[in-house]
């Protein structure tokens, strides 16, 4: 019995290590597809949609340990940031698309925490069931789709959020800030959240079930 309880504790961490280092691949992938465009030195990649989705996959905790290992690799040196940004290693987090990379663990997290299954909307922590995250709690099959739209909302707000702040810093201007790295990304993050949506609707419950 003890040595059926050590493996399968050893399977889980294999299981949750692997998807930390997955989704850090993945959001890495993302990073390749960049689109520059005129008048920003802000370019255009599927990062945000990946990091919407690590963390509403692998919940709260296993998502922003996902992307903290994503910036660390990326510090290291390793090309995983986008390439059309010419900085490299640590000077890429001091550069104008810093500000959105420092924000992704925060906004893995809160993803991961608002689309947890084991929360119903409007729920107080002593009526709601207990929370597993990352995981299900029993008899949850599905999350609810309003809360899977506030989780991924919210996310991609942070990470505006931590870009404007960065761009803010840079330029001293906020209206300039809001036009480099806000205004121009707007419509393609409708987009966005449409996929982050429907995908975490159908796939987060099943695989945090095996996390």
């Amino acid at each position: 019995m003890e040595q059926a309880l050590v493996r399968s504790e050893r399977d889980v961490v294999t299981r949750r290590t692997l998807a930390v280092v997955l989704g850090a691949a993945l959001v890495a992938a993302a990073a390749q597809i960049s689109v520059p465009l005129p008048g920003t030195p802000v370019p255009m990649t599927l990062q945000p949609l990946a990091v919407l989705l690590v963390g509403g996959l692998l919940g709260a905790r296993l998502g922003a340990a996902s992307m903290i290992l994503y910036l660390a690799v990326g510090i290291a040196g390793l090309p995983v940031f986008t390439p059309t940004v010419p900085l490299l290693g640590l000077a890429r987090l001091f550069g104008p698309t810093g500000g959105y990379l420092l924000a992704y663990p925060v906004a893995a997290f809160v993803v991961g925490r608002l689309t947890d299954p084991g929360r119903q909307p409007g729920e107080t922590p002593h009526r709601a069931p207990a929370s597993v995250n990352p995981g299900l709690a029993p008899g949850v099959s599905e999350p609810h789709l309003l809360r899977v739209a506030l989780g991924v909302f919210a996310g991609l707000a942070l990470i505006h959020l931590g870009g404007l702040a960065q761009l803010l810093i840079l330029s001293g201007d906020l209206a300039s800030a809001a036009r480099l790295g806000t205004l121009p990304f707007l419509l393609g993050d409708l987009g966005k959240m449409a996929v982050a949506v429907a995908v975490l609707t159908k796939l987060a419950p099943a695989v945090r079930a095996r996390l």
